[in-house]
């Protein structure tokens, strides 16, 4: 169903790919939008296991989107060095393949957004991450990427680096 990488060499194990995940801050979330073109949205998430969040407004283009067809890709650019001497770039990336969903079960909801706070805010007490939360729960949408395809790709200069330490 979905395509296999041409450069095999480049790919990331699992393992990699999930650390790309846990580290990034920020992804592009890329939806089928208005009159059949892409619709690409730069977004912060938290990812867990099989399931990717991220929380928006109960109105606007993405949710539209999602709403018309719940198909997306979501990607996160680990790194991205430009080595002009070489006319490349050194770069590692993940791309997720999936359906969203809108989460409408209040304790869901509460769950999902509680797993955000906790990425971006994890030194936060939890007095002030519920007051903050429930400060702006109202106007807030949780949305729940379930993932179906997962592939991460990097660099062949840095598939090299790897190989060169292991020897």
């Amino acid at each position: 169903m979905f395509r296999e990488m041409r450069r095999k060499k480049q790919a990331l194990t699992p393992e990699d790919s999930t650390a790309v995940l846990m580290r990034g801050t920020s992804g592009v979330l890329a939806v089928m939008g208005d009159n059949g073109y892409p619709y690409a949205v730069p977004i912060s998430y938290a990812y867990y296991g099989t399931h990717i969040y991220f929380h928006c407004a109960k109105a606007g283009h993405k949710l539209d989107a999602i709403k018309r067809d719940n198909k997306a890709s979501f990607c996160v650019i680990d790194k991205d060095e430009v080595i002009p001497e070489e006319y490349t770039s050194y770069f590692r990336s993940v791309i997720v393949f999936g359906t969203i969903r809108i989460i409408e079960n209040e304790q869901e909801k509460r769950d999902a957004i509680e797993k955000l706070a906790l990425k971006y805010a994890p030194e936060d007490t939890g007095t002030h991450r519920k007051s903050s939360i429930d400060r702006e729960w109202e106007p807030l949408c949780m949305l729940e990427m379930t993932i179906e395809y997962l592939t991460g790709k990097e660099a062949i200069e840095l598939v090299r680096e790897k190989n060169q330490a292991k020897e």
